[in-house]
């Protein structure tokens, strides 16, 4: 036989922690094969998850799992019609399974991961409320009871008095948030998501202006990282890092088109600061490339759209291998918020979360048993069933997306 490349030794390393993590699923739901069936998924939007859409797969046995999908829910709608036939009738515990069978979607439409990630999860609270265990154990933790997280800072930053208002408020916040990414498009008067221009020195030093502000009023025992949504060209990105290098960025998110190209690698090559990106990335397909060339520090998948947690762990599993962490992004619900706390309880190389618990209240409510706690800017975990918490539908009721009926 010949000896294996390099390439091919990693290939074989990759697929053994995920592997090890079914191997041990496999046992802690045996004995429960077979005797649950799929009867229904459906998908419901509500307002103030960024776009996102609620998840449900309904069994025979009256168990219901939930998840939330990247995408709307007429969206998600339209293609869940093409993955009933591969779950409807279909034992819920075949997790990695389904999950090979729906990515490998084809015609006539290409896999949609966005939704399959919403159902992913879904199956995985199915699994825990099944076997009566949280997620976190099904995938081989706890290595943690609490996960870091890190929220949005709300600021003026080219007012100072405002950067003040907003240090004065969050050092009184029960939550204890001492990290905050900050967008810079209010900072350029560019609008959020869309390709800009080329800066020039003016902006530059606009930005370097206002990240300097915020340092100042927060002081060096609150983390800033610098917010961006992939709408700057490699000139702008580069431009962007030296300027905010001398306030210590936690982190800049985010800086340029999500696809890896060349341009990542050259800003990597010039940057003075740590690198971030992932969000809209799926499966570890678009992720793949960023670990292999070390083009960035920290890897950002959304278990809304990198694959829920089957896909999303395999991108870990890679990362890992690699040593790079891995931050989890989150806009959405107390669905994904929960599901973030057992990903990032059940894996190694687990970094940070991105949260909007304690920013309105908005969010907290949509659950009707065992609310999240935060302290010190640390989530617990839930111990509970599943994702661990029960939601109120009366919540849900009150905060549909005009047009969307209750779970259809």
């Amino acid at each position: 036989m010949s000896a294996f490349t390099r390439r091919q030794m990693i290939r074989l390393a990759v697929t053994l922690p995920t592997a090890a993590i079914f191997t041990r699923y496999d046992a802690l739901v045996a004995a429960e094969r077979n005797k649950v069936r799929i009867t229904d998924i459906k998908a419901m939007q509500i307002n103030r998850i960024a776009g996102n859409c609620l998840i449900k797969v309904e069994t025979d046995a009256g168990i219901v799992g939930y998840g939330e999908a990247g995408m709307t829910g007429p969206m998600a709608r339209a293609r869940i019609a093409t993955m009933k036939p591969l779950l409807v009738g279909k034992d819920p515990l075949a997790i990695e399974v389904h999950f090979q069978k729906m990515t490998s979607l084809m015609h006539t439409y290409m896999a949609s991961i966005p939704t399959i990630s919403g159902i992913d999860i879904a199956l995985w609270d199915i699994a825990g409320k099944i076997t009566g265990l949280p997620i976190s154990t099904l995938m081989g933790g706890p290595f943690r009871e609490s996960i870091r997280m890190y929220s949005h800072g709300r600021m003026n930053m080219l007012d100072k008095a405002a950067c003040k208002a907003f240090a004065d408020r969050v050092r009184q916040m029960p939550e204890g948030f001492n990290a905050f990414k900050n967008d810079i498009h209010p900072v350029l008067g560019i609008p959020s998501g869309q390709f800009a221009d080329t800066l020039d020195q003016a902006q530059l030093k606009t930005v370097a202006r206002a990240y300097n502000n915020a340092r100042e009023a927060l002081g060096d025992d609150i983390e800033i990282a610098v917010h961006c949504h992939n709408e700057f060209n490699e000139p702008s990105a580069v431009g962007i890092a030296k300027a905010v290098a001398s306030m210590n960025p936690l982190f800049i998110e985010d800086p340029m088109n999500p696809g890896w190209s060349e341009a990542w690698q050259s800003l990597r090559r010039q940057s003075p600061v740590t690198l971030m990106t992932g969000e809209k990335l799926e499966l570890l397909r678009g992720f793949k490339p960023f670990i292999d060339n070390q083009t960035v520090d920290i890897i950002h998948p959304d278990l809304a759209f990198a694959g829920g947690f089957t896909g999303t762990r395999k991108i870990a599993d890679y990362a890992y291998e690699n040593k790079m962490p891995v931050a989890l992004h989150n806009v959405g619900s107390l669905v994904l918020t929960f599901a973030n706390a057992h990903f990032g309880s059940a894996i190694h190389n687990f970094y940070r979360s991105e949260s909007q618990l304690g920013e309105t209240g908005y969010i907290e409510p949509m659950a009707a048993s065992n609310p999240p706690e935060v302290r010190k800017g640390y989530l617990k975990v839930p111990t509970g069933p599943g994702l661990g918490f029960d939601i109120d539908p009366e919540f849900l009721k009150k905060n549909l997306v005009a047009g969307e009926q209750y779970w259809g």
